[in-house]
């Protein structure tokens, strides 16, 4: 039995980055033989052991078949004749198909070293076209390691696998895993970027794909090309750190700006309800996660509403609030500022745009929260009555505020 250190710890020890799940291999070893020696069995697909010390995984070397279409048409032969070179070789890309052994000495029978130098995303050999994941996997590497691009027969194999229907058997709970992991790394954009480069945008979010190449104003967008507009959104939203929430509402609040008839361009009249319209689409067809849709379709529907706040009257203010719902949902009501923030400054040299409208919602809702709602319903018997004078109250406050 020789036990290996396989993956993302040794590509990331290599590229002098913390290493924070370290993965195994063990060659010329039985299920029978890991049990004797106290690992834990936890693989359900192929056999995943946990060290009865460290808890780290531990995989047996392995070959895979392909036998239909999609992440999970696949035969797993787990054996003691497996070798570690032929384990390596079912692995996506070179830089992840580098061994450590336990003296410290690197097998990489792929050249991922050198890949590694020369910044490349290349597949490890034409297995790679088997698993569709995989290419949403190349565009989450891109997105967190900035400085790498796709080998042109990387790239080339990808545009055939689109081709095939490959991406069509994504699982949309894969599909969204992917992309939320690919929305949280440093770059998000270079994730659909390359996704739209090789077809498979055009397959999984056709509502995305189809804003590149739509005009907007140029007064209020300088960067004029909508698509090109949400990917600097969506940089803007990673580089302040935002969560994820607040990075798919920025993804997807200009969604409806692809749908907006051509003799009307470059304006979108409308375009906040057909984006919303849109969303459901997305958030059904991807199964996303309830937190992250409430909060795009709140963006969605209300942002281009936010840029007027500052010409509203105090009591449409309010009831701008109460759309929002600010009142009960204040951390979504700050996570929509976020990305109306991201919004805002998602443009062509306007990254340090002010933020006035947002702002001076926030001081409106700060001054109507200082009105005590529950002596005021104290007060009254009638439902309506109460609603009324809590209304008239933070109306008062919101006055109050911005007279001083």
């Amino acid at each position: 039995m020789k036990i290996y250190q396989v993956g993302g710890a040794v590509r990331d020890g290599l590229l002098g980055l913390p290493v924070k799940d370290r993965d195994y291999v063990v060659v010329g070893a039985t299920p029978e033989q890991m049990l004797a020696a106290g690992y834990r069995a936890v693989g359900k697909d192929f056999p995943v052991f946990l060290h009865p010390d460290t808890q780290q995984e531990h995989a047996l070397a392995r070959t895979e078949r392909k036998t239909g279409k999609g992440y999970k048409g696949f035969s797993v032969y787990a054996a003691p004749e497996v070798t570690l070179e032929e384990d390596l070789a079912r692995r996506d890309f070179t830089m992840n198909a580098i061994a450590q052994a336990e003296d410290g000495t690197l097998i990489d029978p792929f050249h991922g070293q050198q890949d590694i130098q020369k910044k490349l995303l290349r597949h490890v050999t034409e297995a790679f076209s088997e698993d569709p994941v995989r290419i949403l996997r190349a565009g989450r590497f891109l997105a967190r390691f900035t400085e790498f691009t796709v080998a042109p027969e990387t790239l080339a194999l990808m545009r055939e696998m689109v081709a095939a229907g490959e991406v069509d058997a994504l699982v949309p709970e894969r599909v969204w895993q992917e992309i939320a992991k690919g929305l949280m790394e440093k770059q998000p954009s270079r994730m659909f970027e390359m996704l739209r480069d090789c077809g498979a945008l055009q397959v999984i979010l056709p509502e995305l794909a189809r804003l590149w190449g739509v005009p907007q104003t140029a007064l209020y967008h300088p960067e004029i090309d909508t698509g090109v507009h949400v990917m600097m959104v969506i940089d803007y939203a990673a580089k302040q750190g935002f969560s994820l929430p607040v990075r798919f509402a920025a993804l997807t609040h200009d969604l409806g700006k692809g749908t907006t008839p051509a003799e009307v361009l470059p304006r979108h009249i409308g375009h906040e309800l057909r984006s919303v319209d849109q969303i459901r689409d997305v958030v059904a067809r991807l199964k996303v996660p309830n937190d992250c849709k409430d909060l795009a379709l709140v963006v969605a529907k209300y942002h281009g509403k936010l840029h007027a706040a500052r010409q509203m009257k105090a009591s449409t203010l309010l009831s701008f609030l109460e759309e929002l719902d600010a009142f009960r949902q204040r951390t979504r009501f700050e996570d929509f500022l976020l990305a109306c923030e991201s919004d805002s400054r998602g443009r062509l040299g306007l990254e340090d745009s002010p933020l006035h409208d947002a702002e001076y919602l926030a001081a409106a809702l700060q001054a109507a929260l200082t009105v005590d709602a529950g002596a005021i319903a104290r007060q009254h018997t009638n439902p309506q009555s109460i609603k009324q004078a809590i209304f008239e109250a933070r109306l008062q406050a919101i006055l109050n505020s911005d007279s001083a």
